[in-house]
């Protein structure tokens, strides 16, 4: 089973967000979601500005970015039991590991893959731990020292500097 969710792991269990109603991507949905402008859709999909639409003549570069982001922003949904505000939040949050950049920042800055790549990594270690026993010796609920690290920064600024790429 463990394989087979790493396989098909890379697409969300549902629609939690609403993009694919209908089986058609709501492409306008996921830039508001993001609240990415025209412009930035096109930096995005590596096209001119003026040629950002979203009716049935939105050109194949648009949608295909669109349906690729859509579906990160899923996985996303997923992880947070399907909560739309805590998947925005996450997004629209600076984030350590990104260099304190939001996701939503990388993607309109043109670095989707790396957040893509991200989301999957944590996808895989998420489901590698759920599927391993825990050892009888570790305890369940944080020292005191890991309570202090983690308020204070340290923690994350280990994790960041462990991730850069």
């Amino acid at each position: 089973m463990a394989r087979n969710a790493g396989l098909f792991g890379t697409v969300a269990d549902k629609n939690y967000l609403g993009f694919g109603a209908n089986e058609t991507l709501n492409a306008r949905g996921v830039a508001e979601f993001l609240d990415l402008n025209k412009r930035d859709v096109a930096k995005v999909a590596d096209v001119a500005p003026a040629s950002v639409r979203y009716d049935e003549k939105i050109p194949k570069d648009v949608l295909e970015r669109l349906q690729e982001i859509a579906n990160i922003c899923e996985l996303v949904a997923q992880h947070f039991g399907g909560d739309s505000r805590k998947t925005a939040l996450w997004f629209k949050t600076k984030n350590p590991l990104f260099g304190n950049i939001a996701p939503r920042d990388m993607i309109r800055y043109g670095r989707y893959e790396r957040v893509r790549r991200f989301i999957m990594e944590a996808i895989s270690e998420n489901t590698a731990a759920r599927s391993r026993p825990v050892p009888a010796h570790v305890e369940a609920t944080p020292t005191a020292a890991t309570k202090a690290a983690i308020a204070s920064g340290e923690f994350g600024s280990r994790l960041a500097r462990a991730h850069r790429t």
